[in-house]
């Protein structure tokens, strides 16, 4: 199997979810065996390499740090360019955050399909694993586990104790379809958390068009006109199955989808591709990336 990348270069534009600040953003082809790289054009170009030893923080998204230079919420990229099979690629990238969009992948997997993917002249190299590797995290009772395969797949099980979302099952596995199963499933929050976020800095670009609210516990209209009236939404109502009215879902477990998405952009941060058997329970970008940690300790000493 040969590596890819872009035939052409990818534009795109939009606020950071957390940051609130608007950025530009090109993704440009990039030579076999780059890899993936953030570049920081407001900054002198400084780079950013997407390796699991860059994360910086993962409060609510991945962040990546080299210097003074970061480049935050960057797993939905990182997933978009796995799902569709592209090795190396060069992001740039006029701010520290990467556009929100519409809160999914598929903004990306469009724009890649329209620029086109090419091959290139050498071999794809796979991240081959001489044990498992696990991670857990005793209070949360999240863990990933890792095993040598023959080849990728990635199941995962989403428990958050909640009565809307109930228990949901994710797998991808590079006989199924990225773009059309897993690329438009937005990222989500529960209401009683929005406001919280809100006042801790948090999701200052978020609006009715880039996640999906799920209201756990029952509100009044009041406190819905409230929340948005703090975040400058218009008026929306609480739906009959516990979500807010700002979007229609797209499947009945797109939120456990979401979270396959996240890991298969955070995992990419081991460094490539991961000829494993990716398994995870109760999975969040902080357990992601020290999995990814873990790979990447595993390989060296291998």
């Amino acid at each position: 199997m040969r590596q890819n990348t872009l035939a052409n270069p990818c534009y795109f534009e939009g606020k950071g979810l957390h940051t609130g600040r608007y950025a530009h953003m090109y993704i440009w082809p990039a030579p076999a065996g780059t890899g993936i790289r953030f570049i920081r054009t407001d900054l002198d170009d400084a780079c950013v390499e997407a390796l699991a030893e860059n994360v910086s923080n993962t409060a609510r998204s991945t962040t990546l740090s080299c210097g003074e230079a970061s480049a935050v919420t960057v797993e939905h990229i990182l997933s978009a360019l796995t799902g569709m099979g592209i090795d190396n690629s060069e992001v740039r990238l006029d701010n520290a955050e990467v556009p929100i969009l519409d809160g999914s992948a598929l903004p990306y997997v469009e724009a890649f399909r329209k620029a086109g993917i090419v091959e290139q002249d050498a071999e794809r190299r796979f991240l081959e694993l001489g044990s498992t590797v696990e991670v857990k995290d005793e209070n949360s009772g999240s863990w990933v586990r890792i095993e040598p395969a023959d080849k990728p797949s990635t199941d995962i099980t989403v428990d958050f104790g909640s009565r809307v979302l109930g228990v949901q099952d994710a797998r991808w596995d590079l006989d199924m379809d990225y773009a059309s199963a897993i690329a438009p499933c937005r990222t989500f929050v529960f209401f009683h958390e929005i406001e919280f976020l809100a006042r801790q800095g948090l999701v200052k670009g978020g609006d009715v068009n880039n996640a999906i609210v799920i209201i756990e516990h029952p509100v009044s209209q009041q406190q819905i006109d409230e929340l948005c009236g703090l975040l400058g939404l218009p008026s929306l109502k609480a739906t009959e199955n516990g979500y807010l009215s700002n979007l229609k879902l797209h499947f009945p477990d797109e939120c456990g989808r979401h979270k396959l998405l996240d890991i298969i952009g955070d995992l990419r941060l081991a460094g490539g591709w991961l000829n494993a058997r990716v398994t995870a329970f109760k999975p969040g970008h902080t357990i992601n990336t020290i999995a990814a940690k873990e790979i990447r300790k595993a390989l060296i000493l291998k």
